[in-house]
């Protein structure tokens, strides 16, 4: 018995292939095929009723195919049971099966708020913090994209370099960035113009996506754009830094101490790590020998995720730089403030549970002229009761998203090819 009782620990907790690595270290050594037969004749807890506290969320069994639906006990942070889908329908036949649930706590997904609201309408459901306070940063995040413009004068706030001298440096041209181009920046164009036309004849957003083949979510961010250069933003993202950049103070030295010999200069890089060819260090030069005045480069300006972040953290995390750059931005664009100022206030309702504050906040905001946060709102709106138990309730998904973590590991462990009954015993039984 404490043999059959080991391996089946082993089991569980490696599966096959892992566990029967271990067990040839062990007295008994036993084949993968062993181990797997034994997860399989492993019975499954009995669950006649639900928990109280009950955590819901949706993991992958296939990415991009097929998902599935795990069952938390948010008290002892169990999990009690998976389902096959992630449906509306599986959910309310679930909790029907098993009376007693009080308390859901899910994510904003509405198939599972409507599951919820069939298989237990007298529960609460509790829309998880991190999922709204995520949602708020994208609105935030879509909101500083709108007014970029005003991060390119930041740069100016940057104190002065730490040895003290004191240089000129030339403003930042006032001038708008050139224009994308290629077929993806036309092609936007060309459907802003389509999408925007047909909007002024009358037609809704269901019968334009009908007419041109687009999704319903692509023609509402057209049509929430006032000019296509908005949906072109994120132009140069994720590209590669060049291997040079990462020397540019040294080389940025040596050039000002009189060195602009390329081939030189390429020895001394060598010496450093770089392993570039020197015609990729003349050509990086180039520009610099048009002006042998060239004053030290501008910093670069903000980006709008960092501005995001100031908006978002907790302001005694800022740093006096940080600091500054924020009091300029909400004092140069006054709709940044006002954003700036209701995101300060959700997150005081937030981290003090100030749930019956929602409605106000929600009216308050909607007062004023931010497309974005108004859209935030509006889902606020369609889930707010479990918005409002959220901001009020110590309950969350914490533990369940800690469970899908776990799921993702077990997936990898088995090289993704566990059939379900298997997977579901390892997650359900395993310690």
């Amino acid at each position: 018995m404490p043999c059959c009782k080991t391996l089946r620990t082993i089991a569980l907790a490696l599966g096959g292939r892992a566990g029967a690595r271990l067990t040839d270290r062990l007295a008994t050594a036993v084949s993968r095929m062993t181990l797997i037969r034994i997860i399989r004749a492993l019975p499954e807890p009995a669950l006649q009723a639900g928990p109280q506290v009950l955590g819901v969320d949706d993991f992958a069994l296939r990415r991009g195919h097929r998902y599935g639906t795990i069952l938390i006990d948010i008290t002892t942070r169990r999990p009690i049971d998976m389902l096959d889908e992630r449906s509306a329908d599986a959910l309310a036949n679930w909790l029907t099966d098993h009376p007693g649930v009080q308390i859901i706590c899910r994510d904003r997904a509405g198939s599972y708020a409507e599951g919820a609201a069939r298989g237990a309408p007298e529960a609460t459901q509790v829309a998880d913090r991190w999922h709204m306070w995520r949602n708020l940063g994208e609105t935030v995040e879509r909101t500083l994209a709108k007014h970029r413009t005003v991060l390119r004068e930041l740069p100016s706030l940057t104190p002065p370099t730490e040895t003290g001298e004191a240089h000129t440096t030339p403003a930042r041209p006032d001038t708008q960035p050139p224009a994308r181009t290629g077929p993806l920046a036309e092609r936007t164009r060309q459907r802003h113009a389509a999408i925007h036309h047909l909007l002024a004849q009358g037609q809704d957003l269901r019968a334009i996506a009908a007419e041109l083949g687009l999704a319903r979510n692509t023609v509402r961010r057209f049509a929430r754009a006032a000019t296509p250069e908005e949906l072109l933003v994120k132009d140069g993202t994720g590209r590669r830094p060049r291997a040079l950049d990462a020397f540019e103070p040294y080389l940025r030295q040596r050039w000002n101490d009189g060195c602009t010999n390329a081939e030189q200069l390429h020895q001394e890089l060598r010496e450093r790590g770089y392993r570039g060819a020197p015609t990729t260090v003349r050509q990086y030069l180039q520009p610099w020998r048009s002006d042998t005045t060239r004053q030290p480069p501008l910093p670069a300006p903000p980006t709008v995720r960092q501005a995001t972040g100031w908006l978002l953290r907790n302001p005694a995390t800022l740093t006096t730089d940080e600091q500054r750059h924020l009091d300029a931005l909400t004092t140069a664009c006054p709709p940044l403030a006002r954003l700036y100022d209701h995101v300060r206030t959700f997150a005081d309702m937030m981290v003090n549970r100030h749930g019956h504050h929602l409605e106000r906040w929600m009216a308050t905001a909607d007062a004023d002229d931010l497309p974005e946060l108004r859209s935030f709102i509006t889902g606020l709106r369609r889930d707010l009761d479990a918005a409002r138990a959220g901001l009020t309730l110590p309950y969350s998904s914490g533990p369940v998203e800690g469970h899908v973590n776990r799921i993702k590991m077990l997936k990898r462990q088995m090289y993704g090819r566990a059939n379900p009954d298997l997977l579901r015993k390892r997650v359900l039984l395993a310690d």
